[in-house]
């Protein structure tokens, strides 16, 4: 293995497969900078680990000798022991690693361009998704006299009534709540560091309100927006929520509530989506809203087909 160290982040320990200081820059430039979400770079980061090491052990001695047969032989081997949508995540992670290979002149061509994934088409999400009549009790059921308070239901508000997702809603800072033509507007920071801008609901504009003021960080505009809570105070902090605890807080937000459904963070932003194409919108603007490069995308959290399973369920009398 071999040591390179670039500016602004720590040593990474480099594949011996990964010859010259040109492929070693490009190589950690593609995951600095081409790959900004953190979710994403670990899962690309561990499927480049993983066929590296393979190809190694296969007797490759650099990524200029990486064949589209050795690509094809690993994914085959991936589809053994995982489930079809994380092969294909794998195979993208090769894929664009290696486009960007080619861009820098590392190596002449792609070997993953030609290699096919498993097919698999997903015509429906499984993150559970909550009904009105649940949702909307959930929210009022929350104490909003008090800053954690204020805080969950802005949260949760926000995810409803903006589809966002919660690792977007828990990088934004307080300058991201802002005043445009007399109305509030939500700035999110999405996938790939895309800028996405909406303007708020009348609800979820109250719930930001009521919290900014509420818990005195209005003033505080580089701070985040949804922060931890102070230990003996129950005061807000200045450190950011983490999502593990955003989690928690959902889960027993939804207990106290009642609702024996499990869900999670992701559920609001696929409730929101329901929500809206129920009520006689369409996919197109609900994608643009949810920032979905496909439509595809956002008929996955539509389930607006379960009311009318469930509709046709309760004709069977006996």
């Amino acid at each position: 293995m071999n040591q390179l160290t670039a500016p602004s982040f720590s040593p990474l320990t480099l594949p011996a497969i990964v010859v010259g200081e040109q492929a070693q820059r490009r190589f950690l430039e593609f995951f600095v900078s081409q790959i900004r979400n953190p979710h994403t770079r670990r899962a690309y980061g561990r499927a480049v680990a993983e066929f590296l090491t393979w190809c190694m052990n296969a007797g490759v001695q650099s990524l200029v000798n990486v064949q589209p047969l050795h690509v094809a032989t690993w994914i085959e081997l991936q589809t053994q022991v995982l489930s079809a949508p994380s092969v294909k995540q794998r195979l993208a992670a090769i894929r664009h690693l290696f486009d960007w290979l080619v861009v820098g002149q590392v190596v002449p061509v792609n070997p993953a361009a030609s290699v096919r994934g498993p097919s698999h088409m997903a015509r429906k999400g499984k993150t559970p998704v909550l009904d009105p009549v649940e949702a909307r009790p959930l929210l009022d059921s929350i104490d909003a006299s008090t800053p954690i308070g204020l805080r969950d239901r802005a949260l949760i508000g926000l995810m409803v009534f903006s589809f966002a997702r919660i690792g977007a809603a828990l990088a934004m800072q307080v300058e991201d709540i802002y005043i445009q033509n007399r109305r509030h507007w939500v700035r999110l920071r999405e996938k790939g560091g895309k800028r996405h801008e909406m303007p708020c609901h009348h609800t979820l504009e109250e719930y930001l309100h009521t919290y900014l003021v509420g818990t005195g960080i209005e003033q505080d505009a580089k701070g985040p927006l949804f922060r931890t809570i102070q230990r003996g105070t129950r005061e807000l902090s200045t450190t950011a929520l983490p999502q593990a605890s955003a989690h928690a807080m959902v889960r027993r937000r939804a207990i106290a509530a009642g609702i024996e459904t499990k869900i999670g963070n992701h559920t609001f932003r696929a409730t929101g989506i329901t929500a809206y194409l129920k009520n006689g919108r369409t996919l197109e603007n609900a994608a643009a809203m949810a920032n979905h490069a496909s439509t595809r995308t956002t008929q996955l959290y539509d389930r607006r087909s379960d009311d009318i399973s469930l509709d046709e369920v309760e004709r069977i009398r006996l």
